[in-house]
C-alpha cells in the first residue's frame, strides 16, 4: 500500500511541496502559464509514476523468474485524441485521454520473456488504477488562516 501523500504551497505562485515518507520535492508549473517551472507539473508526475511503476514491476517479475533482464528504460507521453465511436453507435464523438508508454528491456531475453514482460509492464498497479474505475472524494479538512 502507497503511504499518504502531503502536498502544501512553496514560496512560488503554483510552487506545490510534495512530501511522502522522508521524501521532499518539487511540483510547479512552467513559466509560460505563470509557474517558475521549479519541478515537474502534475500531469508530468502522473506520467513519471505510470513508466517508473511499469518499470520497477517488470524488473521485479524478471527478478522472481530469475531472467537476464539487465535494464528496463520506459517513456511516458500523454495526448488528447478523438474517439474513435463505430459506426452503428448512437455515442456521440468526444475526446479520449492517452497515455502512451514505450518501454525497452536490457538483457539476454528470449523474444517469449521479451513478450511476457512487455505485458507485465501494463499490469503494473498505476496502470491498473488509471483504467479501473477510480473515486477521487474531495472534503475540507480545516480552514487555515494566511
Amino acid at each position: 500500500m502507497p503511504r499518504n501523500v502531503s502536498v502544501g504551497s512553496g514560496h512560488g505562485k503554483y510552487l506545490q511541496n510534495i512530501t511522502v515518507g522522508p521524501h521532499v520535492f518539487p511540483a510547479d508549473e512552467p513559466v509560460d502559464i505563470g509557474g517558475n517551472d521549479a519541478g515537474p507539473n502534475s500531469q508530468e508526475l502522473l506520467l513519471a509514476s505510470v513508466a517508473a511503476c511499469a518499470n520497477i514491476t517488470v524488473q521485479m517479475y524478471a527478478d522472481r523468474h530469475q531472467w537476464p533482464l539487465k535494464a528496463v528504460r520506459s517513456t511516458a507521453s500523454y495526448s488528447r485524441l478523438l474517439a474513435e465511436n463505430p459506426p452503428d453507435s448512437d455515442v456521440k464523438i468526444g475526446m479520449v485521454d492517452r497515455i502512451e508508454l514505450q518501454i525497452s528491456f536490457a538483457g539476454d531475453l528470449s523474444q517469449e520473456q521479451t513478450q511476457r514482460l512487455l505485458e507485465i509492464a501494463g499490469r503494473c498497479p498505476v496502470h491498473r488504477m488509471l483504467t479501473s474505475s477510480v473515486q477521487v472524494q474531495t472534503r475540507l479538512l480545516e480552514i487555515a488562516s494566511v
